[in-house]
């Protein structure tokens, strides 16, 4: 499989992963829009939300939650928007959730320095 997210999940592609357990890895955007941008995906191939099963989704879901409570904790972020595109407008065709951190100040970090002030403790 030619996937970039599955290579990301089998470690033959470098990330900075923040979480990982069974069923989901949470890793930097490696083109944030923001300092904190994060990716959810799943480490089974999911095409989209077609595929999607609701164990999965509620587990993605319970991530959402902890990770948008360590953006607000870590970063002081003063909010967060996720989006999730399917069909033409999905540039990698393995299931995938942005959290974009909002800021109501610019806020100027590295990846490395926003990896640290995010990784588990």
């Amino acid at each position: 499989m030619d996937c970039l997210f599955c290579k990301i999940i089998e470690g033959s592609i470098d990330s900075f992963t923040l979480y990982e357990d069974e069923v989901v890895k949470v890793f930097l955007d490696a083109y944030p829009d923001a300092p904190g941008h994060l990716l959810i995906i799943p480490k089974k191939h999911i095409l989209d939300l077609d595929d999607m099963d609701s164990n999965t989704w509620n587990h993605i879901f319970q991530i959402i939650q902890k990770m948008k409570k360590r953006l607000e904790e870590k970063l002081h972020v003063d909010g967060v928007t996720l989006i999730q595109n399917n069909g033409m407008v999905q540039e990698i065709k393995h299931f995938h959730l942005h959290m974009k951190p909002f800021y109501k100040e610019k806020k100027e970090l590295s990846k490395e320095e926003v990896f640290e002030l995010l990784k588990e403790d």
